[in-house]
């Protein structure tokens, strides 16, 4: 790989951390390889979707080739291999998430899915005229939307911590929010917008305080951080595979097992029935009774192959190798005096947003495309941290596992082209 071997002195001062082979890490994503209007891909927009390994495309391309067929009720071998692969992907995700059992992970579309299950099962008939459900400032419109209708349809409201000037949910003002009226807090793990880590063990210890269940949007932290949901403390918690290197159209929740147990489905449909009559149907437990339909067999299969591709990486190391890059790009867009960064938390993620003085971020997505580099420009499904902080959109740069220091060096350098060609 020529990127790797041409780093500049800047760039191999952040030499990847002990035991991580990048460049082997890179091999593994084929899309690496190409080059964009003629430049190298330098793919930076890894919050919004992950590139996926050769394991998930080879897992994907096997099952269709030897094992496809619907899961359950059948008899004949190729349904008995999809329902096994299927329950083996389960477990795979309960291992990820340190769920206590496997039958409490509920495969969905992804975390969207997942919190709108909870807010129409969960919610309709836990949340009632005059309580109150909280959530913060710096929520993606996923963990936003679903609650404001359920509070619409059910004479609720909605409460909001705010964050502070680093973009930091403080515990003080979250904890003197909640009440004797508050049914659920709905976090996320990390702000896809700003990269914070949230105090997720502190915030489910005071929700569980004031009597409330707590949801956590894991959506950003899957990809980086350790997620034991027993060590959080949390009673529901949502992730997509699109984003830690698993297919789109899956995902996962994990609820406390006596919780799932007495939520009703929310979907009808085949798959989650014991016995339909005209007169009365019984559901099946949970999981099954919230996976109504033929599920995205092939995709829980290949999330199960990214998930176990993560884990033989390392996590701890994946966090480690992305904290340094979060760090040199940090380092180097201080040394443009036009830029300013949004979200400068003491805890977070491998997620930079920022604007450059006079320039839109469109138009920097934009020419930086025209360089091989992909960045995402706009609100981010975040609007109300957007308000909060009186821009209407970032460049958001997010790194994934397989990024380098050359790609940092990449987006400098594009961006001080994009200055030189508005600002003079």
């Amino acid at each position: 790989m020529a990127g790797i071997a041409t780093a500049t002195a800047t760039a191999m001062t952040h030499a990847p951390v002990a035991g991580y082979d990048l460049e082997r890490v890179r091999e593994d994503f084929p899309i690496l390889a190409q080059r964009i209007h003629g430049k190298p891909l330098v793919y930076l927009d890894n919050a919004a979707t992950t590139q996926k390994p050769r394991v998930v495309l080879d897992a994907l391309a096997s099952f269709y080739a030897t094992s496809y067929a619907n899961v359950g009720r059948g008899v004949h071998t190729l349904t008995s291999r999809a329902t096994e692969a299927y329950e083996r992907a389960r477990a795979t995700v309960q291992r990820f998430l340190g769920a206590p059992h496997p039958e409490e992970i509920v495969f969905v579309r992804g975390a969207t899915e997942a919190i709108n299950l909870v807010a129409q099962s969960w919610g309709r008939h836990h949340v009632g005229p005059g309580d109150e459900i909280l959530i913060t400032e710096l929520e993606h419109h996923s963990n936003i939307l679903p609650w404001q209708m359920l509070c619409a349809e059910r004479g609720a409201r909605l409460r909001v911590a705010p964050v502070n000037d680093r973009g930091e949910v403080e515990l003080e003002g979250l904890t003197a929010l909640l009440t004797e009226r508050t049914r659920l807090v709905a976090v996320a793990h990390v702000s896809n917008a700003l990269g914070t880590i949230l105090p997720v063990r502190e915030i489910a210890e005071k929700a569980h305080a004031a009597g409330a269940l707590l949801l956590v949007d894991g959506a950003q932290a899957a990809p980086h951080l350790e997620v034991d949901v027993q060590e959080l403390g949390c009673d529901f918690y949502a992730f997509s595979g699109h984003k830690v290197y698993g297919p789109s159209g899956i995902g996962a929740l994990w609820g406390r097992r006596e919780l799932l147990d007495a939520m009703p489905p929310w979907q009808g449909g085949g798959g989650m029935v014991m016995r339909v009559t005209f007169a009365k149907t019984t559901y099946q437990p949970p999981p099954h009774r919230f996976e109504a339909g033929t599920p995205f067999i092939e995709g829980a299969v290949a999330l199960a192959a990214a998930l176990d591709y993560v884990n033989l990486l390392g996590r701890p190391t994946i966090a480690a190798w992305e904290d340094e890059l979060l760090t040199l790009l940090t380092e180097r867009l201080a040394e443009i005096p036009e830029v300013r960064l949004f979200g400068t938390a003491r805890h977070k993620a491998a997620v930079v947003s920022f604007t450059l003085d006079g320039v839109h971020p469109h138009d920097i997505g934009t020419i930086l495309d025209r360089e091989g580099i992909a960045v995402r420009a706009g609100h981010h499904c975040a609007q109300p941290i957007m308000d909060r902080f009186g821009v209407p959109a970032t460049t958001r740069a997010s790194f994934g596992l397989y990024n380098a220091p050359e790609d940092v060096e990449a987006l400098v350098a594009g961006l001080r082209r994009v200055r030189e060609m508005f600002l003079g």
